[in-house]
């Protein structure tokens, strides 16, 4: 564990008559002479609490003869204009220190440094209460706090992959910006050059890398860049203009801290290219910021290149080199640490913006949502972001997170209040979140609102019962709170709201219509094959259901991207691709089998017989039927698979999410050849811990059947099973009979041994998707 730690907080509320009138309060400053954040964090607390109550608390420079005083200062001076501070800051950069004196009416807001009067400011109005007309304090207060954590930033890439940045302009930048300070980040990470597709603002990129460094430093925050290195460092050309661009970006850029070089993901470089060019990266950078520093990261690299970096850092000591950074497709931050080289720093890099196909996926995800929602819906996860910063932050100096869109606001604000206070209350953050940005009176209800959308993902979407009352109160708070509604944030939660209920919806009545459509294809050998296929075909084509649902969605998703820019379709809103954010496009997808067995119906009216197309229907009607005394379970799918042994809260602490055993789903979507495969082929899982069964039959046999992909490996109370059908394509079935005598006390557990395929891309690796416990025959 590293030596940083928390300052102690002494916090107490003062004796006095309860919440301060706050409402004609004045904001008493150095003036001109103070250092400019010192004077932005003076305008930001005038400009936010006049935002919030139409109250403007002006500036001046004497104290008042009466009425409260915001008292504002920063720096080791103790005097402001001939009175002494009752109260200093930790000594620790970024610190503050906020002192109610209710017997002088003055409330001390007192930084470090002119930073950390900012953070100071952003403190005080999360506990502010504002409505129009008045301003409390609900307490008279007494802090001293410093940060745990000297890195505490956001990733907010201007360039099109993002689903909400690229259609901002600078002014949307700097209200985000200022809005990030609430909770304490420090840092804020701009993408000056990678993917060159269009984006939606009429802003050049060059005109916004200029404008984030200009807002960064008004407030004194840390700029980064991240720049990967995507073309083949032995091309000499290639290299040479690479370095030309970034020279000229640093000349072009006033403030600039830290430069982040993936060394992959993307990229595929060795380090034995990556690490000499760094060195050529520095020589420009030192010219226009000696004081910035340079990052890498070994995303992507093997166990080979990983032990070249160490070494090399090692070896070399380089001083330009502030240290290395974890993330995505990296060792585990804990192994990074332990073999990191002293004196180098380690940055996370979590990504806090994708659900599904992810460093952190939602651990066993109802399919309907990932089939719907996708990889970056609306996805608010304070809890499950809380224990990945407590299990991993102690290994690192702070992070800067990977967000791709304001889809992740709330997780981007727990994650710098946690990095900030580690053992801060999670349910204080959030609620002062929803005090700040959607107001005092709604703080409390709201607050339990984000918790809820986080529940409405756990377990069996059909068996949650969460998303209904959920729903509820968002529509209750937008109804006794008509200011809400012109509220992007509001407006993000209540879309996700109406989601998630219309998904649940549709849930149920499409796996209903499947299970109609089987029953009419089993009544082929009475009705013929082309009636019930007929039949099953207009079941299927049942017009839609909730449709008012629907609208909602469609007027929210509209609402988002004219308040702030949020891209929920390719089509109507230019979002750069299906996976980024575009779940307005996925609303209505098949939450059922249908695709499937319109073309399986299709294919058996094309045999020959009449006995066989009865047959088929039958096969494809029966499909997940596994007969008297079986057993199925459809893998991955949290609603269906009861035998499969799992937990889904997952075991802390926390440390490696990349080789957890969670299910997943892939991404077929459009003309992709597997777009219509049955969904349980979609989701997959590579590989359970294991599946259990009880009460099994001693004088019965018994058959193991899977579907996946590639190789499956089985075994029955450990004892390693011989296949009698080994089909390797989707879809195909594998069977493996269980040897009568392991399971004399009707109890079963079948496992698997892991494939070993390093060498192939995950996407075609083997997996698992179904696994039926056949009854086979009695003895």
């Amino acid at each position: 564990m590293l030596a940083y730690s928390l300052v102690p907080i002494a916090m107490s509320l003062m004796p006095g008559p309860g919440p301060i009138d706050l409402s004609r309060a004045v904001i008493v400053v150095r003036g001109d002479g103070a250092p400019e954040v010192e004077r932005t964090a003076a305008q930001v607390l005038s400009e936010e609490v006049e935002l919030r109550s139409g109250l403007r608390w002006p500036g001046v420079t004497a104290w008042p003869a009466q009425g409260w005083t915001i008292a504002l200062v920063a720096g080791p001076d103790r005097a402001l204009h001939g009175r002494i501070r009752p109260i200093d800051a930790p000594d620790v950069a970024d610190a503050y220190a906020i002192h109610a004196e209710p017997q002088t009416a003055t409330l001390w807001v007192v930084g470090h440094d002119p930073r950390g009067a900012l953070f100071g400011v952003g403190r005080l109005l999360r506990r502010l209460e504002c409505r129009k007309g008045k301003v409390l304090l609900p307490e008279p207060l007494s802090l001293r706090t410093a940060p745990a954590y000297p890195i505490r930033g956001h990733q907010l890439g201007y360039r099109a992959t993002a689903n909400s940045y690229d259609a901002w302009k600078p002014e949307q930048y700097d209200r985000y910006i200022r809005e990030l300070t609430f909770f304490g980040t420090n840092a804020i990470e701009n993408i000056p050059l990678q993917d060159e597709r269009p984006i939606i603002s009429r802003v050049p990129r060059e005109t916004m890398n200029v404008e984030i460094s200009r807002i960064c430093g008004r407030y004194g925050l840390d700029h980064w860049l991240w720049t990967p290195i995507e073309f083949d460092l032995t091309d000499v050309a290639r290299r040479a203009e690479w370095l030309a661009y970034h020279r000229k970006l640093f000349r072009d850029l006033p403030h600039l801290a830290g430069v982040f070089v993936p060394g992959g993901d993307p990229g595929s470089n060795d380090p034995e290219q990556v690490l000499p060019c760094l060195v050529d990266l520095w020589d420009a950078l030192k010219q226009s910021h000696p004081e910035a520093r340079i990052w890498m990261s070994m995303q992507g690299f093997n166990r080979f290149q990983e032990d070249y970096v160490y070494r090399w850092i090692e070896e070399n000591r380089p001083a330009w080199l502030a240290g290395l950074v974890g993330g995505p497709s990296s060792a585990p931050l804990h192994v990074v640490r332990a073999r990191l080289p002293k004196g180098y720093k380690l940055r996370d890099y979590p990504d806090i913006t994708h659900c599904v196909r992810a460093q952190f996926p939602v651990p066993y995800w109802d399919p309907a949502f990932a089939f719907t929602l996708g990889r970056e819906p609306v996805n608010p996860r304070p809890s499950f972001y809380a224990d990945i910063h407590h299990d991993t932050a102690m290994f690192t100096d702070g992070f800067i997170t990977y967000s791709d869109g304001v889809h992740d606001d709330l997780n981007k604000c727990v994650w710098s209040a946690l990095g900030w206070d580690p053992k801060g209350d999670l349910r204080t953050v959030v609620t002062e979140y929803a005090r700040v940005f959607l107001g005092a009176d709604v703080a409390e209800d709201a607050a339990a609102g984000l918790f809820a959308l986080e529940r409405n993902w756990i377990g069996s979407l059909i068996d949650n019962g969460t998303v209904d009352g959920t729903y509820a109160l968002w529509q209750r708070l937008q109804r006794e709170h008509s200011d809400l509604r012109d509220s992007w944030r509001a407006q993000m939660y209540a879309l996700r709201a109406a989601y998630d209920l219309y998904t649940r919806k549709r849930l149920i009545h499409e796996r209903d219509l499947e299970l109609r459509a089987n029953a009419a294809l089993l009544d082929a050998p009475t009705s013929g094959s082309e009636q019930a296929v007929a039949r099953a075909r207009e079941i299927l084509d049942a017009p839609p259901i909730e449709q008012n649902l629907a609208r909602e969605v469609t007027a929210l998703c509209d609402a988002l991207y004219r308040s702030i820019g949020l891209q929920t379709s390719v089509a109507k809103y230019g979002a750069i691709g299906a996976e980024r954010g575009a779940t307005l496009d996925f609303l209505d997808y098949p939450l059922n089998n249908r695709w499937w067995l319109e073309d399986e119906m299709a294919r058996a009216l094309t045999l020959s017989t009449e006995g066989e197309r009865v047959g088929r229907l039958g096969q494809i009607a029966r499909w997940e039927d596994p007969g008297p005394g079986g057993f199925y379970d459809d893998i991955g799918n949290v609603g269906r698979s009861p035998h499969e042994i799992r937990h889904e809260r997952l075991e802390r602490p926390i440390l490696d999410m990349d080789h957890m055993a969670l299910p997943g789903a892939m991404w077929w979507v459009g003309k992709h050849e597997h777009a219509r495969a049955r969904q349980s082929w979609i989701t997959s899982m590579d590989w359970p811990k294991g599946l259990r069964y009880a009460g099994l039959d001693p004088n019965a046999d018994y058959t193991v059947r899977t579907t996946g992909y590639g190789d499956c490996f089985v075994r029955a109370n450990g004892v390693r099973l011989t296949p009698t059908l080994y089909g390797k394509e989707l879809g195909a079935v594998k069977e493996f009979p269980v040897p009568r005598g392991l399971y004399t006390d009707g109890m079963l557990t079948i496992t698997f041994d892991p494939t070993f395929e390093p060498d192939l891309n995950w996407r075609v690796q083997s997996r698992l998707c179904e696994v039926w416990l056949i009854r086979t025959s009695n003895r």
